[in-house]
């Protein structure tokens, strides 16, 4: 039975409706018509107007009475966000907003992967959009510009790496240049004139990035701040941001180091299963030297996980999930850039686009190896992101747009993802030892994560007692914690320098969720339904972790 709007969900409503009018980049993911010819406002001007409207919304939340169970979770986890937002944009986080992976920098380019390219009133807007891109940059500039006179910058070490990203965008071999010399229509040719204004539209964009490059290199770089850690008073505000949950950092901080090295433990006893007495790297060696575990070139790739990716979605399906028919279709992609990540992207509203799972390869990259990546699939796809993500958008019976379109904790997603990781080895689908020591290395990268962000960011002791956690530090320890290339943690550590709490949210979003499953079982002696606690708790939609907690346990 469909749930009747009620004031609260009017409310929900119009906030989405305003948030996608205030982001086209948002109104492009959640797949609502309007602004696919415009990007986001990342100026001075454009952040007091979201906290203005967060402001006037936050006081129409407290306002409206709720009507039932549903309406106080909304109104839990609306004023937690709306808050939260507020009280981030008042510390003037926006001012600094640049890191390696997160920030308009990316967030610029990034929505042209989501937009749609099907016809010529798509490429028509794609066009405008791309001619859009030096105003977005010229407001995003003059942010960070207030953030030179505020003396509150980026840190130098993300400054210097963006730089890189952005040097090349505005190259003649750039993103942009790329994508308007491969567009394509679905059916039929594309009309020479719109060709040539699509081509143009991506020289503009092109060198909308060489001036971002520019002033990176020559204004901000000079001011740029030479600490790398955030501090504990403003990594407070990213953790919450992050979980959607106050935790006690010195705490979790402990449990970190706990947690790796009960990992790594496990870890050692299933190398040991794959050669007898070897240790981790011995037992990788064996891995990758198995034939049987590689796959040769992209497309190979993209049906092994479409694959793995189909047959999970089939033995889940009535057992430990609920899964409805339209999240049945899971499309599994290569993306066109080469960053190396892999990352889930929701379905539209009406699931005209569906749920996507996404592999970024790097370029010269031609061979994988599936039992590194076999947990990776189960993360993204079913029963991770996309079994959390689009059950939320496929639940109109009961939320509002809000719950199912924009409320999202990194959390409680990939806490979530990394719960369904766990879970799939629980369940028997990574009995195959080295597919289980795939699993156990994303999860001791993840504890180690834990360590290192919170080490750098509050100034901890090194764990030898040397003096601070730094950047040298940091990479050996996380080069000794995974089994990468040195430029992937390169990479990854500079990820966690400049975006503080993302990363230990995974594993401790982990552990809230196992927390609340096995108080939800306690409560239950006798009676607890596996299915049921899924099913309950994917319905609530994406919330914070405290909010979660309240709605599953009271």
């Amino acid at each position: 039975m469909t749930r009747q709007p009620s004031e609260l969900d009017k409310v929900a409503d119009a906030w989405v409706d305003k948030m996608a009018e205030m982001s086209p980049s948002f109104a492009t993911y959640i797949g609502k018509p309007g602004g696919e010819d415009k990007l986001d406002d990342a100026s001075p001007e454009g952040q007091e107007e979201d906290a203005r409207q967060m402001r006037r919304v936050l006081g129409e939340v407290n306002a409206t009475a709720t009507r039932d169970k549903v309406d106080e979770v909304t109104k839990d986890a609306m004023i937690n966000s709306l808050e939260l937002g507020i009280e981030m944009h008042d510390a003037g986080l926006w001012k600094r907003d640049l890191n390696v992976l997160a920030s308009p920098a990316q967030g610029i380019r990034d929505i042209f992967d989501l937009s749609p390219t099907a016809n010529e009133n798509d490429w028509q807007n794609l066009a405008k959009r791309m001619r859009a891109v030096p105003e977005a940059i010229d407001g995003y500039i003059r942010s960070l510009r207030e953030g030179i006179v505020a003396n509150d910058t980026p840190a130098k070490r993300q400054v210097e790496f963006v730089i890189r990203e952005t040097t090349e965008l505005g190259s003649a071999e750039g993103f942009f240049k790329k994508f308007a010399a491969g567009a394509k229509l679905e059916s039929g040719e594309m009309p020479e004139s719109l060709k040539k204004d699509i081509e143009a539209a991506g020289q503009v964009a092109t060198e909308g990035y060489a001036e971002l490059a520019k002033f990176l290199s020559s204004e901000l770089l000079p001011k740029a701040n030479k600490e790398d850690a955030i501090g504990r008073e403003r990594y407070a505000l990213f953790s919450r941001r992050f979980l959607g949950a106050k935790v006690d950092l010195d705490e979790t901080y402990e449990w970190g180091r706990e947690e790796l090295a009960r990992v790594t433990a496990e870890q050692d006893a299933v190398a040991s299963e794959i050669k007898p007495g070897a240790t981790v790297q011995e037992a990788i060696e064996v891995l990758n030297n198995d034939k049987s575990r590689k796959l040769h070139g992209t497309d190979e790739l993209q049906k092994w996980m479409q694959r793995l990716s189909d047959n999970a979605i089939e033995k889940l399906s009535g057992t430990h999930f609920d899964i409805a028919e339209p999240l049945k279709t899971l499309e599994c992609m290569i993306a066109p850039t080469n960053s190396g990540a892999i990352y889930y992207t929701g379905p539209t509203d009406d699931f005209s686009r569906p749920g996507r799972m996404w592999w970024s390869v790097p370029e010269g990259v031609t061979e994988f190896d599936t039992w590194r990546e076999t947990t990776t699939v189960y993360h993204e796809g079913v029963p991770g992101h996309h079994l959390q993500v689009a059950q939320q958008v496929y639940n109109r019976a009961e939320l509002n747009s809000w719950r199912r379109l924009a409320s999202w904790s990194s959390g409680h997603g990939e806490g979530w993802a990394l719960y369904a990781e766990r879970l799939m080895a629980d369940l028997g689908f990574l009995d195959d030892p080295g597919d289980r020591l795939g699993m156990l290395d994303g999860q001791r990268m993840r504890a180690a994560r834990v360590v290192l962000d919170l080490g750098v960011h509050l100034g901890k002791p090194r764990l030898d007692g040397t003096g601070k956690w730094d950047f040298d530090y940091a990479l050996d320890f996380m080069g000794k914690n995974v089994n990468m290339s040195k430029e992937f943690v390169n990479f990854e550590v500079h990820r966690y320098f400049g975006w503080p709490g993302q990363a230990p949210s995974y594993k401790i979003g982990q552990r809230i969720w196992e927390q609340i499953r096995d108080e939800y079982a306690a409560r239950r002696v006798g009676s607890f339904d596996i299915k049921e606690f899924h099913r309950e708790a994917l319905n609530l939609g994406g919330l914070g972790l405290d909010t979660l907690k309240k709605a599953l346990l009271g």
